[in-house]
């Protein structure tokens, strides 16, 4: 199964320029928790999560408004190509730690959305003794992978015994 086949086409973008009260007020309109941010050319420069609007407002003393999407932006682009196939994209997706992704074509440009809710909503069993191009088993396993926490590694005091 191709990206392509189950992505989300309709995609809202915001430019770096844009403040976070006009990046939440798209989200809310459109009800998306991802924005691709574009420059001047339309090409992706990063994304904005809901995550990352919520940490940015709880963590600095401003309005949404006087806070621009440039200043909160992840600027590393984790994305993926709408002929690419699923199975290869869930394992970048659990990877990263993202559970939705730009779909951006061969120009450059942002053509769409995979979430892993588009995942899910197109996995299935298998039917009549054929195997589904993707099982809940595996979109399953992709969660997983994608939530399991990565905890630091604790360091055990040693107790030294005195005689």
């Amino acid at each position: 199964m191709l990206v392509k086949a189950i992505m989300t086409r309709t995609v809202a973008t915001v430019r770096p320029e844009m403040t976070l009260g006009q990046a939440v007020e798209i989200m809310w309109n459109r009800n998306v928790g991802i924005l691709p941010v574009v420059n001047a050319e339309n090409k992706p420069v990063g994304v904005v999560t809901d995550r990352d609007i919520c940490i940015a407002l709880g963590t600095r003393n401003r309005l949404p408004g006087d806070i621009t999407v440039a200043e909160v932006a992840t600027g590393k682009l984790i994305f993926c190509r709408p002929d690419e196939e699923i199975h290869s994209v869930l394992a970048l997706m659990a990877e990263g730690k993202v559970r939705r992704l730009p779909v951006i074509n061969e120009k450059g440009v942002v053509e769409g959305i995979l979430s892993m809710d588009d995942v899910l909503l197109h996995s299935e069993t298998g039917r009549f003794g054929r195997a589904p191009e993707l099982s809940f088993d595996e979109a399953a396993a992709a969660l997983k992978r994608l939530y399991r926490p990565e905890l630091p590694e604790l360091v055990r005091e040693k107790k030294i015994m005195v005689a």
